[in-house]
Parts: structure tokens; sequence; C-alpha cells
């Protein structure tokens, strides 16, 4: 059976994290991933503090195992959710968009693992230096707010510049992708795309189905111009926003285009549009199962293919 250092810090039975996805990721299914024996991550994204506040609660009410919250640091809510994070003292808080620095000692007092997602080697080491206890490496495959290196670069660089424990994300699907992020030196892996699947995700049904009929060419990237770039699956909205990037409009009018367009589309299902964020692994994804299915498939994979790790050395 899989087994890493990760498992031991945090209580988990397997070293699988579901990636904190704004307006998906609730308590519901962060509930489910935790009973399956990964870590469920809600997505506080830039909801008020009543959502998450309310989703933490779902999530304790349906599961008495870890799970954590993911706190997006440039929300305009984030100092509300990192306080609310503390005094319901969750298991685990990821972050991401920033350092978490400001509110380490809030969290650390709280009894709170923290760990944030980086896109960088440079901020690997600056949240190692403020307190982390692991990093999530996330590479731009990954579906919603991406950097510019890919999985493959980004992990093993990662490794290198922090004694932390790494966890791996971004273009993960299946066991193949976990048993390659272990040999990159990764000891756990986080998922999001394939997570939209789960019978315990309650994303719009026309979310569901954009992901399960997605192939390999069907996620774009938008807001380069920005210098914050987005991954989505292709949809009217994003070749009308893809356009107007390309032309004279004010930065400001940009930003105002994409406001409000992930909660569209996993509220609404709105295809003409909302922005549905997925990663570049969506033309995996061709099946609905329980959340702990997809856990325990995926680590049963990984398991198969480094036993037979052999066969390569004569």
């Amino acid at each position: 059976m899989i087994n890493s250092t990760l498992c031991d810090l945090l209580g988990i039975e397997y070293p699988v994290f579901q990636g904190g996805m704004a307006w998906i990721s609730d308590g519901k299914l962060a509930a489910a991933v935790s009973n399956g024996g990964g870590l469920g991550i809600i997505g506080a994204g830039t909801a008020p503090g009543s959502y998450i506040c309310e989703q933490i609660r779902i999530a304790a009410s349906l599961t008495d195992k870890p799970f954590g919250v993911n706190i997006m640091l440039l929300s305009p809510f984030a100092a509300e959710a990192a306080q609310i994070a503390a005094e319901e003292k969750v298991a685990v808080v990821t972050t991401g968009a920033g350092s978490p620095a400001k509110y380490m000692a809030l969290w650390k007092a709280a009894g709170i693992r923290v760990i944030p997602v980086i896109a960088s080697a440079a901020m690997a080491k600056l949240v190692t230096r403020a307190g982390a206890d692991a990093v999530i490496a996330e590479g731009c495959e990954s579906g919603g707010h991406i950097g510019e290196l890919t999985t493959m670069v980004l992990v093993p660089q990662v490794c290198d510049a922090t004694g932390l424990p790494v966890i791996a994300a971004g273009g993960i699907g299946d066991g193949r992708g976990m048993a390659a992020a272990f040999m990159l030196g990764a000891c756990g892996v986080q998922l999001g795309t394939r997570f939209l699947a789960a019978d315990e995700c309650s994303v719009h049904r026309n979310y569901k189905d954009k992901v399960l009929k997605a192939n390999d060419l069907a996620t774009v990237t938008t807001g380069k111009r920005l210098g914050h770039p987005i991954r989505s699956l292709k949809s009217p909205f994003t070749r009308t926003l893809l356009d107007a990037e390309y032309s004279g409009i004010s930065n400001k009018e940009l930003e105002e285009m994409g406001a409000g367009r992930v909660a569209l589309a996993a509220r609404e299902g709105d295809l003409q549009n909302g922005c549905f964020l997925a990663g570049q692994i969506a033309g995996m994804v061709n099946r609905e199962q329980p959340a702990a299915e997809i856990v325990r498939e995926l680590c049963q994979q990984a398991e198969a293919l480094l036993k037979g790790a052999a066969r390569w050395e004569k």
C-alpha cells in the first residue's frame, strides 16, 4: 500500500489531496474525499466568511477525518477566511496567490498545518522560511490560476529547494501521474479536475458534462496579458475573452469581463457566459465515480506501476 511521510504528518490514509476549487469544492465533496482516505479541501475562493463557515461545518458533520480549506490570499475576504479557519480549527490550510506569512502565527496557534500552493523554487524557499509544513508544487497543466513551469520541470526543482514534503499538482489524473510524481521527488499528489466527475461533486450538470466530453486539446489559457493566466475549457466566453485580450481595451475592462464567470459556470452551468476551469487532463476524465473510489483507484494504479519499475533495470 502506498504510504508516505505526508500520511503521518496529516493523519490520512493515502497521500492524495483534492484541490480546493472555488465554488466547487464544498463541504460535501471534501468530506467524501477525506472519508475515502485522502485529504478533502474546501475552496474558499472569493466567497464571504458565512459561506466558508457553513461549508466547514457541513464537512465536520459528515466526517471525523482531517480536511482542509484553501484560501486565496488575494480574495477580499482572505483575512476573514483566515480567522474562520483558525476558529474552526481545520486540520489543514492550503493557500494560493501570495505568501501566507502574515497569517502563519494565527494558524500555528490553532494547531493548523499550513501548505501553500507554489509555482516556483523561489516561492518554495520563501514559504519554507515562513514556517510552512509542506508545499504543493503546481505546474501550468492545472486548471484555474497557473504559473509558467510544467509539473515535470517544477517538482524536482522545488524538491531541491526545500526540505519540506512536496505535493505535486497539475496534469495528474491517474496512477501513472502519481507514480511519475513520486519519481520526481514528491511524496503526494493533488488533483482537481478528476474530482469534478466525483459523484459527490455538486457542480452544475453542464460543467460535469463539459469535462466528461473534453479531449486533450479542450483547454485554453487566458489572462496572460494581465499577468495572472487562467486555464479553462474552451467556450464562447473564452473565445470572446481571447479576442478582447489582443484588442485595444484597457486592463481594467479586461478584468471586469472575467468577474463572476467561474460562479456562473459552477452554479448556473451557463454555457455561453461561464468560465469552466479545468486542467489539461480533462480528456482523461471519462466517467463519474464516488470520490473514495477515485482515491483508491489512483493509489492502486500507482502502486502497481511503482512495483514494476524494476523492469527498466538490467
